[in-house]
C-alpha cells in the first residue's frame, strides 16, 4: 500500500509540474499601431528637413509661396517648361532658384527636384534600399552605376542619419498620395 501511495504522489507531482503554467501577460506588439507611428515619425523628419522646400511645388499666397496640397513633394511639375537662366549671371558663380525653389541654375547646370511620391514617375518603384543610398550616398535612383545627385539636393548632410530614420521617411513617402509626374532630366552646363 505504501508503494501504491508512493507511486501516486510522485504521480500527482509529475502531472502538476508538467501541467501549463499561466503565461505572463506580456504586451503584443501591434504592427499597424508601429507602421503608423514609424509614418509619422517620418512626415517629422521630412519636415524639419526641408523637403517641401525643394520637392513640393508652391503657388504665391497671402504668406508667401504656399505648398500645392494636392502636388506634394511630387517635384518640378513636368507641366512647365524647361526655365531659362542668366548664363552671365552663371558664370559669374551666381545660383539661381525658379519662385518654388523645384529647379536650381549653377555651375552644374540645371537641376530639378525630383518627385519624391510612390507613383512609378516618383519613388514607386524603389526600395528602401534604394532610398538609403540616395539619401546617405548621393546616388541617383539609388542606383550604383548611376550619377549622383546635383545641388542643391544636401545628400552630404545626411550620410550619417541612422537608418531607423531612412526608413520612417521611406515609410512615409510611401504614404502620401502618388502623382504622376516625371521631372525633366538635368541639363548641362552652358
Amino acid at each position: 500500500m505504501k508503494k501504491t501511495v508512493l507511486f501516486l504522489g510522485v504521480s500527482l507531482l509529475f502531472l502538476f509540474s508538467c501541467a501549463e503554467q499561466p503565461k505572463e501577460n506580456k504586451p503584443t506588439v501591434d504592427a499597424a499601431a508601429t507602421k503608423a507611428a514609424q509614418i509619422e515619425k517620418g512626415a517629422y523628419l521630412v519636415t524639419i528637413a526641408g523637403c517641401n522646400d525643394c520637392h513640393s511645388p508652391k503657388r504665391m499666397g497671402a504668406r508667401g509661396p504656399e505648398i500645392i496640397p494636392e502636388l506634394l513633394l511630387s517635384g518640378y511639375p513636368s507641366s512647365l517648361p524647361v526655365p531659362k537662366f542668366d548664363s552671365k549671371m552663371l558664370k559669374q558663380g551666381f545660383s539661381m532658384f525658379m519662385p518654388d525653389l523645384t529647379a536650381t541654375a549653377g555651375p552644374w547646370g540645371i537641376s530639378f527636384a525630383g518627385n519624391l511620391t510612390p507613383d512609378e514617375t516618383g519613388i514607386g518603384n524603389w526600395t528602401e534600399e534604394n532610398f538609403k543610398k540616395a539619401m546617405k550616398e548621393g546616388k541617383f535612383k539609388g542606383s550604383d552605376g548611376g550619377r549622383m545627385l546635383l545641388p542643391p539636393m544636401p545628400w552630404q548632410n545626411y550620410v550619417t542619419m541612422k537608418d531607423e530614420d531612412v526608413s520612417a521617411i521611406f515609410a512615409y513617402l510611401k504614404s502620401v498620395k502618388p502623382v504622376s509626374n516625371l521631372v525633366p532630366a538635368p541639363v548641362a552646363p552652358m
